[in-house]
């Protein structure tokens, strides 16, 4: 920032810094922006830019309510920002539901998150509503579990999942009497984000928010029991033969809780990662606290050799995404992490046996997510619909028994939790691989399986991090003209671009709402999505390739060639980015 801006700027910026610390309820930030506001009295460059960064508008609720970095300024996420939208909150549900409406509210171990629940409870009390506070790190699922067991007409859950340790979010469910329709449990979407941002705009000076000391309810441990039985018996199966799990807990809230579970379903050799088991804000292990990331999961894999473990399960800080590695003796290291996608079929598969010996029911994924879902529901006779990115869009298909998407979420019991849940997917997947135990077959195996029955369906995400966001608007933008899409990808021509502002199939003979994102698709069927991401600074590519697999060849002929193609296909994306 120059000089000359800097004076251009001053008297505005110094004024709406000062009126802000006034209210802020917070000693931390009220300090931090002190310090700041005096160097930029004092012509500091990079004060200046670091309190125009934080002022330089709301932080936008939307779908995924309020995610930001931690610090002071209406553009970050601090106590005046989750007072506001706490307020916000609590007068679109007393206009919809009217007095006396009923929240629960959750919060995970990062920086600031037990305050800023504390602080929602406080503001739902004095707007006249009930508030259910879970007065202890809690993980995620068990609080969309509440909503619905409770039958509150919204939850609020404080928490930016696997982002790095200096953000955290608040995300907002509505149920009850607060809503009508397939979303019963579910986060908002439209129209209830807006009509709830309109609300939150209208708060005025937060001295005149009421705040009592008291009032709310402390849920107990009872709640955390109902879910714990209801998560261990998701699939009415016992593991028949014994596993040795080494779980993760990524630093998070959800250690406890799946460990208990997991006994509860008969799997009592559990070996926890104990530098990661314990929660700490600042997850000191790992570069990013999400086990899709390179090396997160390399104390877990360790520790797997050393005790010769089954099975590997990481969830991540707030425990609504569960990761697995398997033994495979043809990967580097002896065990191989399998991808969202191969995770999501394993259940998918799982989910459409149980769905068809009940005799109904419908798969979903997102369209982002492997093709491969819709293959397995057509082979059982169930339906299948694809739906927006977000398990927000997944939870509401109706008569929904399966529901997941690529970055590790899986809803594997929707009438319980309309989100993904970690937890319950741990159960299942351990299920699903003691079963497999006991008839002498693997994990690998079944996917073997899969891919001989459907074809192979390999996928390969390509994320690009930016610093600047006007990179990812800007190559957007060029991939919708004739000049800047690319005419093939990984050798096979394109055939067919869906632009998905003007909506793409549903499955189901319907159109999506519209989004910001393309699809290609090759000759060959392979295909590319390619969005901004919702939550992250990332500019994400979804590559996924079809290869047939011949009745006499090994699967991993197919494999082989599937890398291949994904990495050309790569390679594609990097020049046609610039990267």
């Amino acid at each position: 920032m120059t000089q000359s801006l800097v004076n251009a700027v001053d008297t505005g910026l110094g004024a709406a810094v000062t009126a802000w610390i006034a209210e802020d309820p917070d000693p931390t930030t009220r300090a931090e922006l002190s310090g700041l506001l005096a160097r930029h009295d004092q012509g500091d460059l990079e004060a200046t830019s670091a309190l125009s960064e934080a002022f330089r508008g709301p932080l936008q609720f939307g779908t995924a309510g309020l995610r930001g970095r931690l610090g002071g300024g209406p553009n970050r996420m601090n106590r005046v920002v989750v007072i506001r939208a706490a307020a916000g909150l609590a007068a679109y549900l007393r206009d919809v539901v009217g007095e006396g409406f009923t929240v629960v509210i959750g919060y995970d171990a990062r920086h600031g998150s037990r305050a800023f629940a504390r602080d929602t409870a406080s503001v739902v009390t004095g707007a006249g509503g009930t508030a259910l506070l879970l007065d202890r790190a809690t993980p995620t699922p068990v609080v969309a579990f509440a909503l619905r067991h409770l039958r509150a007409d919204a939850a609020v859950m404080v928490t930016a999942s696997h982002n790095p340790p200096q953000d955290n979010g608040y995300k907002v469910y509505l149920g009850g009497r607060a809503v009508t329709d397939d979303g019963q449990g579910a986060q908002i979407v439209p129209p209830h984000d807006a009509a709830i941002a309109e609300r939150i705009a209208r708060v005025g000076a937060l001295a005149q928010v009421p705040m009592p000391e008291s009032g709310w309810t402390t849920l107990g441990e009872d709640i955390v029991e109902e879910y714990i039985a209801r998560a261990s018996h998701a699939t009415g199966l016992r593991g028949p033969a014994p596993l040795r799990i080494v779980l993760t807990a990524m630093h998070g809230v959800g250690g406890r809780i799946c460990r208990q579970t997991l006994a509860r379903a008969g799997f009592e050799d559990v070996v926890v990662v104990p530098e990661q088991f314990d929660s700490d804000p600042d997850f000191p292990t790992v570069a990013f606290p999400n086990p899709e990331e390179p090396g997160a999961l390399d104390l877990a894999l360790d520790l797997a050799r050393k005790v010769d473990a089954d099975l590997v399960i990481a969830n991540d800080p707030d425990a609504d995404r569960c990761s697995v590695a398997v033994p495979d003796e043809r990967a580097a290291g002896g065990w191989r992490q399998l991808t969202g996608d191969e995770v999501g079929a394993l259940l998918g598969q799982q989910a459409a046996e149980l769905a068809a010996f009940a005799g109904t029911g419908v798969l979903a994924n997102s369209v982002v997510s492997s093709r491969l879902l819709r293959r397995i529901a057509q082979a059982y006779g169930l339906g299948h619909r694809t739906t927006l990115t977000g398990f927000k869009w997944i939870s509401r298909v109706p008569d929904l028994v399966y529901g997941y998407e690529e970055a590790l979420g899986y809803c594997v019991d929707p009438t319980a939790v309309r989100d993904k849940d970690g937890i319950s997917a741990s159960v299942r997947l351990a299920v699903l691989a003691s079963v497999l135990g006991q008839q002498g077959r693997s994990v690998i195996d079944l996917l073997d399986r899969l891919a001989r029955e459907h074809g192979l369906y390999a996928t390969s995400p390509l994320s690009v991090r930016v610093e600047d966001l006007s990179f990812i608007s800007s190559a957007m933008r060029r991939l919708r003209t004739p000049d800047g899409a690319p005419r093939s990808l990984g050798g096979s021509p394109v055939a067919k671009v869906v632009d998905m502002l003007d909506g793409a199939a549903d499955g189901n003979g319907g159109r999506l709402p519209a989004t910001d994102g393309l699809i290609f698709t090759t000759e060959s069927n392979d295909r590319v999505v390619i969005r901004p991401s919702g939550t992250e600074p990332k500019l994400k590519c979804y590559c996924e390739v079809v290869v047939p697999v011949a009745v006499d060849e090994p699967v991993d002929v197919a494999r082989r060639t599937a890398a291949r193609r994904l990495e050309a296909i790569h390679a594609d994306l990097r020049r046609l980015l610039g990267i």
